[in-house]
């Protein structure tokens, strides 16, 4: 596909106003005097298929795609990415031309780079990962520790049949667990991940017992608003290695600027401050 003279993308959700997409995206353009826009986009389920297909013809070059259509736009897609298709959910869109779509998955990558950023070294192959919940944020972060070499991903779920569906589809090093058990597996774990939204701004508190926590385990939060979660500051009061979820949102809307834009973007002190400025 030729790129157009002024490419655009975007991030469409349902609701989108909140998203901080624009905000990261317009930061790099700036930065790097690249032509291009990124814009929200307010698309409801029903008319997901129909912009799809009117978008590249406006200009579009690609898209990121967020709640709740992260699952269905894998139908829409024309190619489709192995760990996409892993997930069951597409996160980044890529027009080819001739209608052609490529949809790919990139939190889990987002994932990774984030932890690695903040410790150079890190592998998940140190030990086992307990992750907490089993959406689709779960999916991608179990993908991203296996393929990691992480020796065990322990998932923990308040429905406990919801932990062992990530087992039938990851395989056997995948071991749910009933959220009853979190205060004892805690002790053993190499890394803690909490990708449920308890402990947000406006939800309710992740309310588990971390007293048998202690260093070398690393501990992160895919939350963001606050920064420093009541996980996160527990667990560096225990004298553990601590990142926050800001770095994922950062790290994984790398691939899909490189593609749109042609420019292998940062993530460095700059964006994260143009990224949380009011």
């Amino acid at each position: 596909m030729t790129r157009p003279e002024v490419p655009l993308a975007g991030v469409i959700g349902d609701p989108i106003a909140h998203s901080l997409s624009p905000r990261l995206h317009g930061h790099w353009l700036r930065r790097y005097g690249l032509r291009g826009h990124y814009v929200p986009l307010h698309v409801t389920h029903a008319h997901l298929a129909d912009v799809l297909r009117v978008l590249p013809e406006m200009g579009f070059v690609g898209v990121n795609i967020t709640i709740p259509h992260k699952e269905y736009v894998l139908s829409l897609a024309s190619n489709v990415s192995d760990r996409a298709a892993l997930i069951g959910a597409a996160n980044t869109l890529t027009f080819l031309g001739n209608g052609r779509i490529q949809a790919d998955n990139t939190d889990g990558q987002g994932f990774l780079s984030n932890i690695r950023q903040a410790l150079p070294g890190w592998t998940a192959a140190t030990g086992p990962a307990l992750v907490l919940g089993s959406g689709g944020a779960a999916k991608a972060i179990v993908s991203a520790l296996l393929n990691d070499g992480a020796p065990r991903v322990i998932v923990a779920n308040r429905t406990r049949a919801r932990a062992d569906g990530l087992k039938e589809q990851f395989g056997a090093r995948v071991d749910p667990q009933d959220w009853t058990r979190i205060p004892d597996l805690v002790a053993d774990a190499a890394l803690i991940v909490n990708t449920t939204s308890l402990g947000m701004t406006g939800q309710p508190p992740l309310a588990i017992d971390l007293s048998r926590l202690s260093p070398p385990t690393v501990v992160t939060d895919i939350v963001y608003k606050p920064l420093e979660t009541d996980l996160l500051r527990a667990a560096r009061e225990a004298g553990c290695e601590t990142v926050d979820g800001l770095g994922m949102l950062l790290h994984q809307a790398v691939p899909g600027f490189e593609r749109w834009f042609g420019y292998t973007p940062l993530v460095d002190d700059d964006l994260r401050q143009a990224v949380l400025a009011p």
